[in-house]
Protein backbone atom coordinates (compact mmCIF):
# COMPACT_ATOMS: atom_id res chain seq x y z
CA UNK A 1 0.00 0.00 0.00
CA UNK A 2 1.18 3.56 -0.77
CA UNK A 3 0.08 6.10 1.26
CA UNK A 4 0.88 10.32 0.92
CA UNK A 5 0.53 11.84 4.27
CA UNK A 6 0.10 15.57 4.68
CA UNK A 7 0.17 17.34 8.36
CA UNK A 8 -3.47 19.66 8.15
CA UNK A 9 -4.90 22.05 10.15
CA UNK A 10 -7.62 21.35 8.67
CA UNK A 11 -9.59 19.42 5.46
CA UNK A 12 -12.65 18.29 4.32
CA UNK A 13 -14.07 15.78 1.34
CA UNK A 14 -17.32 16.56 -0.94
CA UNK A 15 -18.84 14.72 -3.50
CA UNK A 16 -21.19 16.66 -5.83
CA UNK A 17 -20.91 19.76 -3.85
CA UNK A 18 -22.14 17.97 -0.27
CA UNK A 19 -19.31 18.13 2.35
CA UNK A 20 -19.21 14.00 3.26
CA UNK A 21 -16.26 14.40 5.91
CA UNK A 22 -14.01 16.97 7.79
CA UNK A 23 -11.14 17.10 10.08
CA UNK A 24 -9.63 19.67 11.99
CA UNK A 25 -5.87 19.20 13.23
CA UNK A 26 -4.22 15.97 12.17
CA UNK A 27 -3.55 14.16 8.63
CA UNK A 28 -4.79 14.05 5.34
CA UNK A 29 -3.90 10.80 4.31
CA UNK A 30 -4.41 9.62 0.60
CA UNK A 31 -4.12 6.07 0.22
CA UNK A 32 -3.70 3.18 -2.84
CA UNK A 33 -3.71 -0.50 -2.61
CA UNK A 34 -1.59 -2.07 -5.16
CA UNK A 35 -2.63 -5.46 -6.16
CA UNK A 36 -0.56 -7.40 -4.25
CA UNK A 37 -1.29 -5.77 -0.84
CA UNK A 38 -2.75 -7.67 1.61
CA UNK A 39 -4.19 -7.10 4.84
CA UNK A 40 -1.00 -7.36 6.70
CA UNK A 41 0.02 -3.83 4.62
CA UNK A 42 -2.91 -2.46 5.82
CA UNK A 43 -1.87 -3.29 9.53
CA UNK A 44 1.40 -1.94 8.88
CA UNK A 45 0.68 1.21 7.12
CA UNK A 46 -1.70 1.99 10.03
CA UNK A 47 0.79 1.60 12.42
CA UNK A 48 3.31 4.08 10.31
CA UNK A 49 0.74 6.35 9.74
CA UNK A 50 -0.19 6.88 13.84
CA UNK A 51 3.64 6.90 15.19
CA UNK A 52 4.79 8.84 12.13
CA UNK A 53 6.27 11.97 14.20
CA UNK A 54 5.59 14.63 12.24
CA UNK A 55 3.37 16.63 14.71
CA UNK A 56 4.87 19.56 16.01
CA UNK A 57 5.67 19.68 19.41
CA UNK A 58 5.53 23.04 21.65
CA UNK A 59 9.07 24.23 20.21
CA UNK A 60 7.42 23.36 16.79
CA UNK A 61 9.94 19.95 16.04
CA UNK A 62 8.46 17.40 14.60
CA UNK A 63 8.84 15.04 17.64
CA UNK A 64 5.46 14.30 17.93
CA UNK A 65 2.61 11.84 16.31
CA UNK A 66 -1.08 12.14 15.38
CA UNK A 67 -1.49 9.75 18.04
CA UNK A 68 0.18 11.96 20.55
CA UNK A 69 -1.36 14.91 19.28
CA UNK A 70 -5.04 13.39 19.58
CA UNK A 71 -5.60 14.52 15.71
CA UNK A 72 -7.93 13.13 13.30
CA UNK A 73 -7.11 11.56 10.06
CA UNK A 74 -9.23 11.75 6.86
CA UNK A 75 -8.76 8.91 4.68
CA UNK A 76 -8.84 9.09 0.70
CA UNK A 77 -8.77 6.41 -1.38
CA UNK A 78 -6.54 7.07 -4.33
CA UNK A 79 -5.46 4.51 -6.78
CA UNK A 80 -3.48 6.83 -8.62
CA UNK A 81 -0.87 6.02 -6.31
CA UNK A 82 -0.24 2.86 -8.55
CA UNK A 83 0.37 4.57 -11.80
CA UNK A 84 2.93 3.25 -14.29
CA UNK A 85 4.41 6.36 -15.66
CA UNK A 86 7.58 4.54 -17.03
CA UNK A 87 6.55 3.78 -20.55
CA UNK A 88 4.76 7.15 -22.61
CA UNK A 89 2.79 10.10 -21.62
CA UNK A 90 -0.52 8.29 -20.38
CA UNK A 91 -0.36 6.50 -17.09
CA UNK A 92 -0.93 2.72 -16.42
CA UNK A 93 -3.01 1.64 -13.36
CA UNK A 94 -2.26 -2.65 -13.91
CA UNK A 95 -0.48 -2.17 -10.62
CA UNK A 96 -3.76 -1.24 -8.26
CA UNK A 97 -5.63 -3.59 -7.17
CA UNK A 98 -9.00 -3.85 -8.15
CA UNK A 99 -12.05 -2.21 -7.12
CA UNK A 100 -13.83 -4.70 -5.12
CA UNK A 101 -10.75 -5.89 -2.88
CA UNK A 102 -9.06 -2.51 -2.27
CA UNK A 103 -11.85 -1.04 -1.04
CA UNK A 104 -11.97 -4.02 1.81
CA UNK A 105 -8.03 -3.40 2.21
CA UNK A 106 -9.22 0.69 2.52
CA UNK A 107 -11.71 -0.59 5.04
CA UNK A 108 -9.45 -2.41 7.26
CA UNK A 109 -6.88 0.35 7.32
CA UNK A 110 -9.49 2.70 8.30
CA UNK A 111 -10.43 0.30 10.90
CA UNK A 112 -6.63 -0.44 11.86
CA UNK A 113 -6.21 3.31 12.27
CA UNK A 114 -9.41 3.54 14.40
CA UNK A 115 -8.27 0.72 16.66
CA UNK A 116 -5.43 3.12 17.80
CA UNK A 117 -7.71 5.67 19.08
CA UNK A 118 -8.02 7.88 16.44
CA UNK A 119 -11.14 9.42 14.82
CA UNK A 120 -11.13 8.70 10.68
CA UNK A 121 -13.18 10.60 8.42
CA UNK A 122 -13.10 9.19 4.99
CA UNK A 123 -14.28 9.84 1.48
CA UNK A 124 -16.70 8.16 -1.08
CA UNK A 125 -14.30 5.53 -2.38
CA UNK A 126 -14.86 5.51 -6.30
CA UNK A 127 -17.01 9.21 -6.35
CA UNK A 128 -15.10 12.11 -7.97
CA UNK A 129 -13.80 14.28 -4.92
CA UNK A 130 -13.07 17.26 -4.31
CA UNK A 131 -10.58 17.83 -1.44
CA UNK A 132 -9.83 21.05 0.64
CA UNK A 133 -7.04 21.18 3.07
CA UNK A 134 -5.35 24.53 4.87
CA UNK A 135 -1.48 22.24 5.11
CA UNK A 136 0.43 22.92 8.20
CA UNK A 137 3.89 23.40 7.42
CA UNK A 138 3.42 21.99 4.34
CA UNK A 139 5.13 18.51 5.68
CA UNK A 140 4.07 15.97 3.11
CA UNK A 141 5.41 12.43 3.68
CA UNK A 142 5.51 9.21 1.21
CA UNK A 143 4.94 5.96 2.50
CA UNK A 144 5.23 2.58 1.18
CA UNK A 145 4.97 -0.94 2.69
CA UNK A 146 6.40 -2.39 0.34
CA UNK A 147 9.66 -0.23 -0.04
CA UNK A 148 12.11 -2.18 2.05
CA UNK A 149 15.57 -1.03 0.65
CA UNK A 150 17.39 0.28 3.34
CA UNK A 151 19.13 3.30 2.87
CA UNK A 152 22.91 3.44 1.95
Amino acid sequence: MRAVVQRVKSASVAVDGEVRSRIGGGLLVFAGVGRDDTEDDAAKLAHKIVHLRIMADVEGKMNLSVLDTKGSVLLISQFTLHADTRKGHRPSFMFAMAPEPAEALLAMLAKAIEGYGISVAAGVFGAMMDIDAVNDGPVTIILDTKDREKPK
